[in-house]
């Protein structure tokens, strides 16, 4: 069994080679869908997929910069790591330190541990089944959701610094009064998870490793991620066919407001 502090250490260490990167000129090209692939992607894919293999070598890994043959065999697995080296890639190409390194253990469809890690930021969440954690400026402390707001409160609404899409647009228009704030990467659900945002409404395409670790931290931090509008628990590696999620909301619970 691996130790939660070793899984957040190579978290660091990925982060540290991509800020190396970050820090310097680096070249940018383009992957099959057209979003944006950087040598900080492959250099954190490989820091994260080696170390991963050292330390839990029986559970196999997916990361978003795998190949081919893991995308088709990881429909078999129970139990199996799941990794966005780079979270937010058009985030650190505008280099405004809202990117993340994302890992995630996948336990039979469920986000069991999770570990977010900010390196232009100094800031690393981490959840598991003995709670959620924020660690900045060296200090570590618990965090947890926020209550759903009282009757007439503002929602404080988390968006995407780069994709707000009108569905999103239309859901924030039927709440009541509402704050939205823009964030990158996975850090959005992380705002909910410690408790300084109430919902963040994903009315868009993401990816499976896009939200694996921050939603962990959600989890742990006593807060749901629900397909919507089925409003449903979002699972992990359910469908052969694609790793694309679902839309979902992030929130501490339901509310009549929006549900």
């Amino acid at each position: 069994m691996f130790n939660n502090q070793d899984i957040i250490a190579l978290a660091k260490s990925a982060g540290a080679a991509i800020m190396e990167i970050y820090q310097r000129d680096f070249a940018i090209s383009e992957k099959s869908d057209e979003s944006p692939l950087t040598e900080a992607d492959l250099a954190s894919h490989h820091c994260i997929v080696d170390g991963l293999k050292t330390l839990t070598p029986e559970i196999p890994v997916l990361s978003e910069e795998s190949g081919g043959s893991e995308h088709q065999d990881r429909i078999a697995w129970q139990k199996y790591w799941l990794i966005d080296p780079l979270d937010g890639t058009k985030e650190f190409i505008k280099k405004n330190g809202e990117f993340t390194v994302n890992i995630a253990l996948i336990d039979q469809g469920k986000a069991v541990f999770g570990v977010v890690y900010a390196p232009a930021l100094g800031v690393t969440y981490w959840g598991d089944a003995d709670g959620a954690f924020k660690e900045s400026n060296g200090q570590v402390t618990p965090i947890q959701v926020s209550e759903i707001p009282v009757e007439g409160a503002v929602w404080r609404v988390v968006g995407s610094r780069s994709h707000q899409s009108d569905e999103f647009k239309a859901f924030v228009k039927g709440l009541p009064e509402t704050e939205v704030v823009s964030m990158g990467s996975s850090l959005k659900l992380c705002l909910v998870a410690e408790g300084a945002a109430d919902i963040y409404p994903r009315l868009g395409l993401t990816s499976e490793w896009d939200t694996a670790a921050a939603h962990a931290v959600v989890s742990a931090a006593g807060g749901q991620v629900l397909q919507y509008p089925e409003l449903t628990p979002l699972l992990y590696n359910t469908r052969p066919e694609t790793l694309l999620n679902p839309f979902f909301i992030v929130c501490a619970d339901k509310s009549d407001k929006w549900a």
